[in-house]
């Protein structure tokens, strides 16, 4: 990196940073209370609110949004006429699911061969620390040139919308000129990156049932409908042939125009096992970035270890659905129900719940903050220029946000890179990335306070 007081004042801070994110990683933050206890989201809520106090926040709050979490909110005052920015972030995380296959406890930040691993890591507890960094850069250097609001979510990865609802009913709270949400990621590590767009999702479960109860499957089988069966038909029916989603009335051949994905990297960086065919058709990024993709994320049924030889009476799925941008998410919800309900066999009795539900977002990439940001990637990252992307995941509280406050700028950046593995066994993040997109934060702030 180049010689800059900033950037040198970030690498100054780089071991408090680590023993931050070490204490903040140790909350075991999931926003499912029947999987863990409500006091861990409540541990890390509070860290975050004593941080904040302590870097000079003023009417730091932890807000009690409508689906049972909270979130952490602050405001710190900057210069007379400055303008607003907010950093966002969220300190929940998802499950570790299994355990025993974390080389190191999930909970426990480890540092191994240059990367730190923990989950939540790189999403999103190390999107809190890069916002402190920033800040204490610039107030280590002249000072924080525009005002901050801070907001960090408590049930991002939940998708339950408590944050969106809580700023439907609290318009007044997170105006800013920009805002910057601290939850994307670059390209590749290294490759200075914002997110240009995000799929939209909705979460549905689908219960299937047939009989009144299991039945003997020496005596039954054959004749009985078995609700397993017919759930495994109808989900079977999302996908083509080659793994396109297939649902019907939904468009499914748009194109994605920009940075590409190509089929080699694809397949290291999700770690794709030799000889297995990467499912969809069109390029990586049409089917990342420009297309909708359903996801079988679990099936209730009995488990092999302790299987009776039964025809199921019942069976349930939860299924997940990312659209593009341009596809309206409660219409997509509406065609899955339709085809779900369309292609039960047998004349199962099927309902489905939905339990989730965000939109799609798409940037303005023409606008002053990008090129502010531009301008701070190229100082934080030489000898690169910033990129545009889009991002497979979903962040619901974008579109909310787009919607209340349409003349504000919104960027997206962070530190989810293909090698971080959110969302996966043995999450980490690169103290490397932490660094930078922490100058490029503080740089952007100062750029975007002068133009």
């Amino acid at each position: 990196m180049s010689s800059n007081p900033v950037a040198e004042t970030v690498a100054s801070l780089m071991p408090r940073a680590k023993a931050e994110l070490t204490e903040l990683v140790a909350f075991k933050s999931v926003a499912d209370f029947d999987q863990y206890p409500r006091s861990e989201s409540e541990g890390a809520a509070n860290w975050i609110a004593d941080a904040l106090r302590s870097e000079g926040f003023e009417d730091v709050a932890l807000l009690d949004t409508p689906d049972g979490t909270q979130s952490v909110y602050g405001f710190l005052p900057g210069p007379e006429g400055a303008k607003t920015v907010l950093l966002y972030a969220h300190y929940d995380v998802q499950p570790p699911l299994d355990e025993a296959a974390w080389a190191t406890p999930p909970f426990d930040l480890v540092e191994r061969d240059g990367r730190w691993y923990g989950r939540g890591s790189a999403d999103c507890k190390g999107g809190v620390i890069m916002h402190l960094l920033a800040l204490r850069a610039l107030k280590a250097n002249g000072g924080v040139p525009v005002h901050v609001k801070v907001i960090v979510e408590g049930s991002e990865e939940q998708g339950t919308g408590g944050l969106e609802r809580y700023a439907e009913e609290h318009p007044e709270l997170l105006t800013a000129d920009t805002i910057v949400i601290g939850d994307a990621g670059n390209f590749r590590a290294g490759l200075p990156t914002v997110t240009a767009t995000l799929r939209g999702m909705t979460l549905v479960r689908v219960q299937v049932d047939t009989l009144e109860g299991n039945l003997h499957s020496g005596q039954f089988g054959g004749a009985a409908p078995d609700a397993l069966a017919a759930l495994i038909r109808l989900l079977d029916s999302l996908r083509d042939r080659d793994g396109s989603t297939t649902v019907d009335g939904l468009d499914a051949a748009s194109v994605w125009d920009g940075l590409q994905y190509e089929d080699q990297a694809f397949r290291e960086d999700a770690k794709v096992l030799d000889g297995v065919e990467l499912i969809g058709s069109g390029t990586v990024a049409d089917r990342l970035w420009a297309r909708p993709s359903v996801t079988v994320l679990g099936i209730d049924c009995p488990p092999v270890v302790g299987a009776t030889p039964s025809v199921q009476a019942g069976a349930r799925a939860l299924v997940s659905l990312r659209v593009p941008p341009g596809v309206d998410a409660g219409e997509a919800t509406k065609l899955l129900q339709a085809h779900i309900e369309a292609h039960t066999p047998w004349g199962a009795r099927v309902t489905t719940e939905q339990i989730g539900q965000g939109q799609a977002f798409r940037a303005d990439t023409s606008s002053p903050a990008y090129a502010s940001m531009a301008a701070a990637m190229a100082v934080a990252y030489p000898g690169q220029k910033m990129q545009s992307s889009g991002m497979g995941g979903s962040i619901p509280l974008c579109n909310t946000l787009a919607s209340l406050y349409p003349e504000t700028e919104i960027l997206l950046i962070g530190l989810s890179e293909p090698e971080a593995q959110i969302h996966a066994v043995n999450e980490s993040v690169s103290p490397d990335e932490l660094e930078r997109l922490s100058v490029s934060e503080a740089l952007f702030l100062q750029n975007y306070a002068a133009s």
